[in-house]
């Protein structure tokens, strides 16, 4: 089923948009939580909450890409979770590292959510994104997206974890350098 198709279930208030969803995007949700949670449990249950959310936004929102629109929402709820089970000590997960990693670019006086103008800010980091190297770009996104470890990346990308670890460090001085050009820094 296209995604236009699962859409329609949706606006149509149709049960089978949250079987079509998970049949189709369901793996992914679940990667996306498990990487940030570190537990089946939680995990699962942030994915059932996307579907929820699916359920109660498509009559609001009309997504044209539908799995970044609900990878989006399942990263939020993890990390909502995440921030909770975290709130008196920081854990050891990935979630936690990597966002640490992430905030020597994009922190300063606001947070990146905190940007007045957000889509300024999303155009600059397509950008960003659209003009590194493929294999970059998708360590860069396994990392700070869905929080895989260093050692999972580098498994997934057939390099070592040095190597790794450096292409993360040269790819966020690099973003860290253009969002100082565009004053964002």
């Amino acid at each position: 089923m296209t995604d236009e198709q699962i859409v329609d279930l949706y606006w149509d208030r149709d049960e089978r948009a949250v079987s079509e969803t998970a049949d189709k995007y369901g793996g992914i949700f679940r990667a996306v939580a498990q990487n940030i949670l570190r537990n089946d449990h939680d995990a699962e249950e942030c994915v059932n909450d996307t579907y929820l959310k699916a359920w109660g936004s498509m009559p609001d929102a009309r997504p044209t890409r539908l799995c970044p629109y609900l990878s989006r929402i399942t990263r939020n709820l993890a990390l909502n979770r995440l921030r909770e089970q975290t709130a008196e000590k920081r854990g050891g997960g990935q979630a936690p590292a990597s966002l640490d990693e992430l905030a020597e670019c994009v922190s300063g006086e606001a947070e990146p959510g905190e940007f007045t103008d957000r889509v300024a800010f999303r155009e600059i980091m397509n950008g960003f994104l659209a003009g590194l190297a493929p294999e970059t770009r998708g360590v860069f996104v396994a990392r700070y997206w869905y929080s895989y470890s260093i050692a999972e990346i580098a498994r997934m990308y057939e390099m070592s974890e040095s190597k790794t670890a450096v292409t993360l460090f040269r790819t966020r001085e690099k973003l860290k350098k253009l969002l100082e050009t565009e004053g964002l820094f």
